[in-house]
């Protein structure tokens, strides 16, 4: 069996789904994957014109949703439904824009059966764009 696309795993759906692709999957415990940024995405019209950027809380909530396709592929948490609880620790180190292709990874830290927390990197070109920890609570779906 291959890798799951993100949409047969969590709820979000276009124009919210920021994880066009999953590279690498440990149930429950981490993931890697891809954002392909077109430049048609609807907030680079407004952030910013003439110089599109991609929104660092953006990149942290297409590092949650990649935490969110490892957390939902263990079969103990298979159809509920992890919601933001905090974020800690953002920090934002480069800009991101029309036609970059983001490496995302997430690593879930502390798991229970309500809650959880985790942790992630953004990359450009084997770089930091954005890092950040995740507080989460899993909820009935």
């Amino acid at each position: 069996m291959g890798l799951p696309r993100p949409e047969e795993v969590i709820a979000h759906r276009k124009p919210f789904l920021f994880v066009d692709e999953v590279t690498e999957l440990v149930p429950g415990e981490r993931a890697r994957g891809r954002w392909h940024l077109r430049g048609d995405e609807p907030f680079f019209e407004g952030h910013f014109p003439g110089v599109p950027t991609v929104p660092g809380v953006l990149m942290c909530e297409a590092i949650a949703q990649l935490g969110a396709v490892a957390l939902l592929s263990d079969d103990r948490y298979a159809g509920r439904l992890p919601l933001f609880g905090g974020l800690d620790r953002a920090r934002f180190r480069r800009q991101v824009g029309p036609g970059d292709t983001l490496e995302l990874e997430a690593e879930m830290t502390r798991l229970s059966s309500r809650a959880g927390r985790g942790s992630g990197r953004a990359l450009l070109d084997g770089k930091i764009a954005a890092e950040c920890g995740l507080m989460f609570v899993i909820a009935d779906a």
